[in-house]
């Protein structure tokens, strides 16, 4: 869903009242702000995410990816009853302007 730009699936992963934070922007918090946020980032293009490693650690998942140019970073991800209620994503703001120079997500 993520690499083919689908917000809604994406969203649809998520539980009504949870929150995405990506660490260099402000949290975003319930599925429709979530669905706004990725249909927003993927209005500047295609992005892939390429997997590298998964933990899975009970309700806690931590995921390592990367992209074809190179932009890289990780998530962890708190999952209940098989949706997604916190994710922390990690990445450097300024390697992706760099790698990405059309994506604002700040």
């Amino acid at each position: 869903m993520f690499n083919a730009g689908d917000a809604a699936g994406v969203s649809a992963l998520y539980a009504d009242d949870a929150i995405n934070h990506q660490i260099p922007l402000e949290p975003v918090v319930g599925r429709a702000g979530i669905e706004e946020f990725h249909r927003e980032t993927f209005a500047a293009g295609p992005l892939t995410c390429t997997p590298i490693n998964l933990v899975v650690d009970g309700d806690w998942a931590a995921l390592e990816w990367t992209d074809p140019g190179g932009f890289r970073g990780c998530g962890f991800f708190c999952v209940r009853d098989g949706l997604i209620v916190h994710q922390r994503g990690y990445w450097d703001s300024a390697q992706l302007r760099q790698v990405h120079p059309d994506v604002h997500p700040d």
